[in-house]
């Protein structure tokens, strides 16, 4: 058997338990069969049909584990497969037979004088459609396992081709701040560079991972509006809410950055006094339906109608095209104009991810 793991031998195992309980059943439901065209009576079948069965079913399972070339592929590759049928079925026939005349007349032998070619086709026909039946299950499984890996392989690079998207749009927005407030003010300058070195820092840190705490993209989400506030002034307010108990939730890194630098660019920077932006998170519970997390951007500028038609600002896109990636229809972006002026951006998804 090819060097497995305990993990990868564990649905083997399983295999093979399934297989030999679905070949005793068939033998047992053969020799019904046989009994009722009348070819002799039910004990003399079950003893020809059930030691035959089993024998060819483990020459050719267990074959099929020593042969097979890797631990996910179900079945010998090449000439292999053919072989190793055929010798399930001669083993099976000779050996199933000399248990069988064992069981019956007390010693090995052929007495069953003239029906030994009816046993042969028999076991044949029983042994070859078996194995194309396990075989085709076995291939269908491995199947649908590579295609889910193929997708969330496929998830994971498309989630890293947005980030990486993602990524030098915020960067240069903040060094095009950067280089502006370096012809009139140099110490806030050095003060705004060293917000970014630290958000750089982190924000580096976390693009390694698919998921990091909700504390850390609020950290980083307080150096960027720092960095906002170094060259808004006292245009920008803003407040971060953040509940103990949710300090360690799993989020998408750069999720929140984007709905704030949407509200502060299409909100706030329209505005002569600015605004504020509040960032809270809650945790969403019903009855008979999973935890969900809910975190709003709440911001006091122009409203929805500040940004582009619709919310369909570069940040926002991208968030929307993340959250499908991560968590598909059970992630929702909302923007909802507030009653007295502003947007609430409002993200929700269940807390773990499928």
């Amino acid at each position: 058997m090819p060097n497995m793991t305990a993990s990868a031998l564990a649905p083997q195992a399983r295999a093979l338990a399934w297989h030999g309980f679905f070949t005793l059943v068939f033998c047992l439901l053969l020799a019904g069969a046989l009994t009722a065209l009348g070819l002799a009576d039910w004990r003399s079948n079950a003893a020809y049909s059930v030691p035959i069965g089993l024998t060819s079913w483990l020459v050719i399972d267990l074959g099929r584990l020593a042969w097979t070339s890797a631990p996910d592929i179900p079945w010998p590759a090449g000439w292999r497969g053919p072989v190793l049928v055929a010798a399930g079925i001669g083993a099976g026939w000779l050996l199933g037979s000399a248990v069988g005349d064992w069981w019956l007349f007390g010693r090995p032998g052929w007495s069953g004088s003239g029906k030994w070619l009816m046993s042969l086709l028999i076991t044949v026909v029983a042994s070859v459609l078996a194995s194309v039946f396990f075989y085709q299950r076995s291939q269908a499984r491995y199947l649908q396992a590579h295609m889910a890996r193929a997708q969330r392989d496929a998830a994971e690079a498309r989630l890293k081709l947005l980030e990486v998207q993602l990524e030098p749009h915020m960067l240069f927005n903040t060094l095009a701040n950067l280089r502006a407030l370096m012809a009139s003010d140099t110490p806030r300058a050095q003060a705004m560079l060293d917000h970014l070195i630290a958000y750089l820092r982190a924000t580096l840190g976390a693009s390694r991972t698919t998921l990091h705490p909700l504390e850390d993209e609020f950290a980083r989400l307080a150096d960027y509006l720092a960095l906002m506030a170094m060259r808004m002034g006292p245009r920008l307010a803003y407040a971060l809410d953040l509940p103990e108990p949710l300090r360690d939730t799993p989020v998408p890194p750069l999720l929140l950055q984007p709905l704030v630098e949407n509200a502060i660019r299409h909100g706030l920077e329209p505005q002569v006094a600015g605004g504020r932006i509040d960032v809270r998170a809650r945790l969403l519970q019903a009855p008979e339906q999973a935890a969900r997390l809910r975190i709003e951007v709440r911001d006091t500028g122009a409203g929805p109608g500040g940004g582009e038609p619709g919310g369909t600002a570069f940040g926002l896109q991208q968030v929307r095209e993340r959250l499908a990636t991560l968590y598909g229809a059970a992630a929702t972006l909302e923007l909802i104009a507030g009653s007295a002026g502003g947007t609430s951006a409002v993200v929700t998804f269940p807390l773990n991810l499928g």
